[in-house]
């Protein structure tokens, strides 16, 4: 099976570099933009016997090394072999 991982800040969590990449693109003309989030994608192929053990897998992954759990939220999506993607998600911790 293939998943596809997405991790993004937190709500409220400063993001330095999209502020940056915001501020550039209004500075390209591009003033229409207000906010930018920068995040990470992660595509893994994992063995499993079915999508709920490969849900569990990469929950725990997430939790333990893709996604820092106090600054970070995460969901991720598994292909199937029709890959036909199920989103699980967003993942969130409660707030400080």
């Amino acid at each position: 099976m293939k998943a596809r991982v997405y991790v993004t800040y937190r709500t409220g969590i400063l993001d330095p570099q999209g502020k940056a990449v915001a501020r550039s693109l209004g500075a390209l003309g591009f003033n229409e933009v207000h906010d930018v989030r920068i995040g990470k994608y992660i595509e893994i192929e994992i063995d499993a016997t079915d999508r709920a053990s490969a849900e569990r897998r990469l929950d725990d992954m997430c939790r333990r090394l893709l996604a820092n759990p106090v600054i970070e939220d995460y969901r991720f999506d598994v292909l199937d072999v029709s890959n036909v993607p199920q989103t699980v998600g967003p993942h969130t911790q409660p707030g400080p």
